[in-house]
């Protein structure tokens, strides 16, 4: 049976979607049918998302692979343009993956069950849209019809202070997202034809000045939804605030959107423009490391210090991104993927904590071990996985950006020798603030003003379940890699090549300016360069 001419990529967008539309017609009165039919949504949608690529995706290739293309507003030239390759197929299952688990994660929800379901499922379809679109603007109404669900998130079922982190986290990025559709209404505009395939984006050539100023508003955009130095101050807010459920999407899905954004459109989309901005970036990268890192040890409540690990941890994206490396760009979508399962398992296991404790503040713990050994065990992989521990995947996606910055041809030694010793410094400083996390919550004596209920239940089989699911392909990827890098070797080499391609143009057209003085890399003198170029 030939399913290759399936629209698989536009089912697994529409289920969720059209399922939410159906939610307000359910026959239920406490909201068991909604979450069981809900969890049953977006199983399904998961399992559609394997069996389509397990059957039909091809390891080796890096071209667009299900394609799907439909005129649907001709009048605006937007087409419902579909399809995925190395970079999206992987957060696509990511994304299945984690709001699964989130819906299941979020079983004891009773507050308007109904809309708070609706929304999980309308935020799933979204974020699927996001990594699959291939049309700029298909692409910018995904992106934006993604933030109205989390805004309700946050507002209605967040903590004390969720209206105030619900409003600023609308405000950030709904403010960055202008910059998004103007710089995509600038590219569609630009040269001779009118478009907004992104491939055909991708292949106009833009004026230098153009390029620059497109580079910068789409940096802008996608770095708030990175999480980028210092458009980052929503996230901890955000996650704060958030239910646990929230903060699992937050941090497994949303922050990747920026991450593979930047790929998608910085660096692939505007190679020269990405000369002049990929030292920039590693710059920003350890900016991130070091600050999130500073800051997380800082924070006395339990999310606000996983947020900032969080910040912290996009810090390596930037850098493999900047490194002009397969091996960089590749550890790149590995931390992606990588801190993806490991912040949802840690903000999940927080909101099991709460749950026991109701509280947030770790100096009001303390003694947890001895009540919750199971909790306490799981908490202390989970952190072993986010500072890097060897046989854990985040040991494999910072190595990888390690090697790829530091192999680099296209940079100076003395620039790549600076970046990696901050990067390592961010590395000393993760273990200090994660494990004195477990210590001020697990470990001495029990605080005098955690009242626990007299029979305190240590973690239930549900959560147990919903924390194997995340952990089990954490110690997976660290020990046997290819397991996910596979999907996208093939991919990450056309980047890099792709990127590498602008170094000698952008070199013949400033062979001698301001920016080369200064930065000394990218390397752009070059004596044969113009040669080269002709």
């Amino acid at each position: 049976m030939n399913t290759l001419n399936f629209p698989w990529l536009s089912a697994m967008i529409a289920l969720p979607a059209v399922a939410a539309m159906a939610i307000p017609f359910l026959p239920d009165k406490e909201g068991k049918t909604v979450r069981w039919y809900t969890l049953g949504i977006a199983i399904a949608d998961f399992g559609l998302m394997i069996a389509a690529f397990w059957h039909n995706y091809d390891f080796q290739s890096a071209d667009f692979q299900l394609v799907e293309k439909y005129a649907w507003i001709p009048q605006l030239g937007m087409n419902w343009s579909l399809a995925v390759d190395g970079i999206s197929m992987p957060l696509i299952l990511l994304t299945g993956l984690i709001n699964t688990l989130a819906v299941f994660a979020a079983w004891k929800i009773t507050n308007k069950p109904r809309l708070f379901y609706a929304m999980m499922l309308l935020m799933y379809s979204a974020q699927i849209g996001v990594f699959a679109a291939q049309d700029m603007l298909l692409f910018f109404l995904m992106w934006e019809v993604e933030l109205v669900p989390v805004y309700l998130l946050i507002s209605i079922w967040g903590g004390a202070k969720r209206r105030y982190a619900a409003t600023k986290f609308i405000i950030y990025t709904a403010a960055a997202s202008i910059f998004i559709l103007v710089c995509g209404l600038a590219m569609a505009f630009s040269g001779d034809t009118f478009t907004f395939d992104m491939v055909q984006l991708g292949l106009k050539e833009y004026p230098l000045a153009l390029e620059l100023a497109i580079y910068t508003g789409f940096l802008i955009a996608y770095g708030v939804k990175l999480s980028i130095f210092p458009f980052h101050t929503w996230l901890p807010d955000a996650h704060g605030e958030a239910p646990a459920a929230g903060s699992m999407i937050l941090a497994g899905v949303l922050l990747k959107m920026g991450g593979y954004a930047l790929i998608r459109f910085n660096m692939e989309m505007l190679p020269n423009a990405h000369v002049y901005f990929a030292p920039v970036l590693a710059v920003l990268g350890v900016v991130n490391i070091i600050y999130g890192a500073c800051c997380a040890f800082a924070q006395t409540n339990l999310k606000r210090r996983l947020a900032y690990s969080s910040i912290a941890h996009m810090g390596f994206v930037l850098i493999g991104i900047a490194s002009y490396t397969e091996l960089g760009i590749s550890g790149a979508v590995l931390q992606m993927v990588s801190h993806g399962l490991i912040a949802a398992a840690l903000f999940f296991l927080s909101g099991v904590t709460y749950e026991r404790t109701h509280t947030l503040m770790m100096d009001k713990m303390g003694g947890m071990a001895k009540v919750m050994p199971k909790t306490f065990a799981l908490f202390t992989v989970g952190s072993m996985a986010s500072l890097a521990l060897p046989g854990m995947s985040g040991f494999v996606g910072e190595l990888m950006i390690f090697l790829g910055i530091t192999t680099s041809d296209v940079y100076s030694s003395s620039f790549k020798i600076v970046i990696v010793f901050l990067s390592a410094v961010g590395v000393i400083l993760t273990p200090i603030y994660l494990l004195s996390m477990l210590r001020e919550v697990f470990y001495g004596k029990q605080s005098e003003e955690l009242h626990l209920d007299e029979f305190v239940q240590d973690i239930n089989p549900r959560e147990l379940f919903i924390t194997a699911c995340l952990l089990i392909p954490i110690i997976g990827i660290g020990l046997y890699p290819k397991i996910i890098t596979q999907a996208y070797d093939v991919k990450t080499v056309q980047i890099a090549e792709h990127a590498r391609e602008a170094l000698p143009v952008v070199a013949a057209q400033q062979p001698a300016s301001l920016y080369s003085q200064v930065f000394t890399a990218p390397t752009l003198a070059d004596a044969n360069v113009a040669e080269l170029v002709k």
